[in-house]
């Protein structure tokens, strides 16, 4: 699952790129929703959480979601594709390059002043990697939202309460704060609710940049992160080794440190 800071990176490369350019054929997957197209120009490519909107002078934004598999490609109209042309989402012409979107969870047409309407539709909550965010009120929609019940990664991972969150984030998140995974949500206060988003924010915002995803900054040679994709590996804090299950509501991969986080 990408996480947010991945798909602002997306938007900042693709934007001065496709700002401008005029757009005269494009081609949506039979899975995804399709409405005509005569030609428009792009007035903005911009980021939320993991929604990707492309903004056109003359109407409609296209929005998609990578999902767990999708990655944006572009190539001279006649070059060959390094994905088979069955894996393609969405197709965006121009007379000198076709950016292409593979392998996208979601791709859909929506009607918008700007990026920011979107956020007045309650299925997304606030991106994280603004650096601007209110966590009193991300505490509120996760209370609001969510059954007390509720796995403290699920919440996490739950757009709706705030974007930005995916699979790495959340166990360096949980591991850094000393949350077990399966804590349900009424078991923690929330000013540490609060203070787990605001270091997700501060992570995502440091992490826009080009470079590795770093969320441990310790100058010891040990590594970038402290948990993730280290199964099996001594704990960075208490040398346990890190254990790795599928958890949650949808069975996301996670990493963690029994001892660190009973």
């Amino acid at each position: 699952m990408p996480e947010g800071d991945t798909i602002h990176k997306i938007a900042n490369f693709l934007a001065p790129r496709m700002v401008g350019e005029r757009v005269h054929t494009i081609t949506v997957a039979p899975r995804f929703p399709r409405r005509p197209f005569a030609g428009d120009t792009v007035r903005s490519v911009e980021a939320h959480g993991k929604h990707l909107y492309i903004g056109f002078a003359g109407g409609p934004a296209l929005r998609s979601h990578l999902g767990m598999y999708g990655s944006w490609h572009f190539y001279a109209p006649d070059a060959d594709w390094q994905k088979p042309a069955s894996q393609a989402s969405l197709i965006l012409a121009t007379e000198h390059t076709d950016y292409v979107c593979f392998n996208a969870k979601e791709v859909e047409w929506v009607r918008m002043p700007s990026v920011r309407g979107r956020i007045l539709d309650q299925r997304l909550g606030p991106d994280l990697t603004t650096g601007q965010v209110d966590t009193r009120a991300v505490v509120r929609r996760a209370r609001d939202l969510l059954e007390p019940e509720t796995p403290l990664i699920d919440v996490l991972l739950d757009q709706r309460v705030a974007c930005g969150i995916g699979n790495v984030y959340k166990s360096e998140l949980l591991f850094i704060q000393r949350h077990r995974p399966l804590l349900p949500l009424m078991a923690i206060s929330d000013a540490d609710l609060a203070a787990s988003f605001a270091l997700a924010a501060e992570l995502l915002a440091s992490n826009l940049g080009g470079g590795k995803r770093v969320t441990r900054r310790e100058n010891d040679g040990a590594g970038r992160l402290w948990v993730y994709a280290r199964q099996g590996a001594p704990c960075l804090r208490c040398e346990h080794p890190i254990h790795y299950a599928r958890l949650g509501q949808h069975h996301r991969g996670t990493y963690w440190c029994p001892r660190c986080q009973p």
